[in-house]
């Protein structure tokens, strides 16, 4: 499953995922699965030992990882973001703006959605109502 960044496809070069409850009481390095129904907050403690939180979009309609996004950089978490699951190039632009540093699809939809489009949408403007304050 390729990983689209501002500039274009990569492999997936991340840990193994783990559940938030998982979580180790220590260790450096953590890779984060979390759900986008649960509360980004109870990571915080953690931040500084998590490189890569996924925050999972099972559908193209379903933005609640947008708002867990933003609640995590809201929150102080300066690690990489990934969003994966069902995004299309329409949504890179705000994916970015909401504090994904990067998106992960299947294959099918990267071969519906080729590299050349998700770069060309890094470059969309966002309308101002839709900003990051």
């Amino acid at each position: 499953m390729p990983i689209i960044t501002d500039t274009g496809f990569a492999a997936d070069d991340a840990p193994d995922l783990i559940e938030p409850e998982a979580l180790p009481p220590t260790g450096e390095g953590l890779a984060i699965l979390l759900p986008n129904d649960a509360d980004p907050s109870a990571l915080a403690p953690a931040f500084n030992r998590i490189t890569l939180i996924v925050v999972p979009f099972p559908g193209a309609a379903d933005g609640r990882g947008f708002s867990i996004a933003k609640r995590l950089r809201n929150l102080g978490y300066r690690g990489i973001l990934r969003a994966q699951g069902h995004l299309i190039t329409d949504q890179y632009p705000f994916a970015r703006q909401c504090g994904f540093d990067e998106v992960q699809i299947d294959d099918d939809l990267a071969a519906r959605m080729p590299e050349e489009l998700w770069l060309r949408a890094k470059d969309r403007a966002i309308p101002p109502f839709l900003r990051r304050a």
